[in-house]
């Protein structure tokens, strides 16, 4: 059943702290659905998701008191519930009716199904109401990740931002070369930057034209822009740290380089390399952790995309907002400085350095990179141009560094992933 697997996935989110996508492959129930079930269970728990913080709000306006550690899955039928009577257009019926249902099959939530059924009934008349009167935005984010983005960027972009992951991402795809023939093939965008965007991810990939073939990869339009600021690499060697799954990777090979592509997961440079097969593309691949690598060898050029806490991404990973905290964002800057330090010593004199990272925090962005520069003489800041990134000016800072919001807009309306990049160059 659609509802119970969504409640399954919720729970291994917010009880076990694990991430969707690792959910989506192991757990049992969604495992067993198909087709319809299985895209309306994941729908499920992505609307429940992206409007956690309504969804709280408008509960507690028709719940006396917070429901008790013994209400078994009580709160999560009732937030799957919501979110069908809130965003989803589900027919009350049919959302009221299978929630108390569940409410009956878990031994500890039985003894609230009349509550349940109450509260949702009130939800279905008043809750679209109580809605208009919430920030949504705000609600939905929480509060250290809200505090940080204003400081950083202020409250109206903060807001914008917020605002931003209330809209699944949009389907981009990066191609080895003939953009506009492959963007009229494929009936999408072509985005100034050289991204193909599709109206929609919904259907089969393996079935679109030029798959097979190995023509194109996905990769969001954001995660495409860093692999520019390193120009021309054609017969150029290219160390791709932290490189699954392996999109930059595909565009150096793709440009000629000689690439070595290093990433210490043993299942994420699979999948690297099999989209590297499917892609015909000649890649040397390293299982090795970078702060390991020998600095006995040097190479013109390095992209360092380092672990980080992924808020930029929250639009398409709206689980993050709950497995992702302060703290461990203090250990992941840590864990960057020495990353790039290290990077560094592996850049012959005369090459390119770009660190990045798909966050929106400048404590692993700006503040990383100017730490570092403080720190060496043998490194300076090579400022990004507007040639360089399609004359998107407005991903361009004025120390000359790249900083996308997901608020900000390319194309013909839509956003993308929040991401940093600079560029050093060794003296």
């Amino acid at each position: 059943m659609a509802r119970r697997a969504a409640i399954s996935l919720l729970q291994g989110i917010t009880i076990d702290q694990l991430p969707l996508d690792q959910l989506l492959d192991t757990n049992a129930e969604f495992r067993l659905l198909e087709g319809r079930d299985r895209s309306f269970a994941h729908a499920l728990v992505a609307s429940s998701l992206r409007h956690g913080g309504e969804i709280t709000t408008v509960l507690g306006r028709f719940l006396a008191k917070p429901l008790p550690r013994s209400s078994g899955m009580a709160v999560d039928i009732l937030t799957i519930a919501a979110a069908q009577l809130l965003f989803m257009e589900v027919s009350p019926h049919a959302a009221i009716d299978l929630s108390v249902d569940l409410a009956k099959q878990d031994k500890k939530a039985q003894h609230f199904s009349g509550l349940i059924n109450a509260v949702l009934r009130k939800v279905a008349t008043d809750g679209k109401t109580a809605l208009k009167n919430l920030d949504g935005p705000r609600l939905n984010t929480p509060d250290w990740l809200w505090e940080q983005w204003v400081t950083a960027y202020g409250e109206e972009t903060a807001h914008d931002i917020a605002a931003s992951h209330l809209n699944e991402a949009p389907l981009d795809i990066s191609v080895k070369d003939k953009p506009e023939y492959w963007a009229q093939q494929l009936k999408g965008e072509l985005l100034p930057t050289g991204t193909i965007r599709l109206e929609s991810g919904d259907g089969n990939l393996q079935e679109l034209p030029g798959f097979s073939e190995g023509e194109w990869w996905v990769q969001d339009a954001a995660s495409a822009l860093p692999a520019k600021l390193l120009g021309n690499i054609a017969g150029k060697s290219v160390l791709d740290l932290c490189a699954a799954p392996g999109g930059k990777t595909a565009q150096f090979a793709s440009a000629g380089a000689v690439v070595t592509a290093v990433d210490d997961s043993v299942t994420r440079m699979n999948r690297l390399r099999e989209n590297l097969a499917r892609l015909k593309l000649p890649v040397t691949t390293l299982i090795a952790d970078v702060l390991s690598l020998p600095t006995d060898t040097l190479y013109d050029n390095i992209l360092l995309d380092a672990p980080c806490s992924a808020t930029g991404t929250i639009r398409r990973h709206p689980d993050l907002v709950y497995l992702k905290s302060p703290l461990q964002l203090a250990g992941l800057v840590i864990l960057q400085q020495k990353m790039l330090t290290h990077a560094a010593r592996l850049v012959r004199p005369g090459g390119k350095l770009v660190y990045c990272t798909c966050s929106l925090s400048p404590l692993e962005g700006e503040r990383q990179v100017f730490n570092f520069l403080r720190s060496r003489d043998d490194f300076r800041l090579s400022p990004i141009i507007p040639d360089e990134l399609a004359q998107q000016v407005q991903f361009i800072t004025p120390a000359g560094l790249m900083r996308c919001l997901p608020s900000m807009v390319i194309g013909k309306g839509s956003g993308l992933d929040g991401f940093f990049a600079a560029r050093l160059e060794r003296r």
